[in-house]
């Protein structure tokens, strides 16, 4: 689900963007959304991870923490991979999306990107 601008929330939204985060707001409840939901659970791993999405939300959620944070790691470390930079430049409001229904369901309320310096159009003002 491609924006056509990614810059632009219409968009995204256009095109069925922040559905999943409507419908997990609306009709699902955090321990749901960890269970074994086919869409967005524990059945997703995350990219560079090998233990389950939801094996790794359910630990955060269970984790007594004043603050917490989801943090999308966008440091690529092989030269030359640009995997993380594409979906930054190309559809970033889908990261955004994810972020969120992690932080409904780990219980965090602020999010990080940590972004590499040689990825001048996510870094854009």
């Amino acid at each position: 689900m491609w924006c056509n601008d990614p810059e632009k929330i219409e968009d995204y939204i256009e095109r069925d963007g922040y559905m999943a985060l409507a419908t997990v707001l609306t009709e699902l409840t955090p321990e749901a959304v960890i269970g074994d939901n086919e869409e967005i659970g524990s059945s997703r791993s995350g990219r560079a991870g090998v233990f389950l999405a939801g094996l790794k939300w359910e630990i955060t959620r269970k984790v007594p923490a004043a603050q917490k944070y989801v943090v999308c790691n966008a440091d690529e470390g092989d030269p030359g991979a640009f995997m993380d930079r594409s979906i930054l430049e190309g559809d970033p409001h889908s990261v955004l999306e994810a972020m969120t229904i992690n932080g409904y369901c780990t219980g965090a309320s602020k999010g990080l990107v940590y972004i590499r310096a040689e990825y001048p159009l996510p870094l854009k003002d």
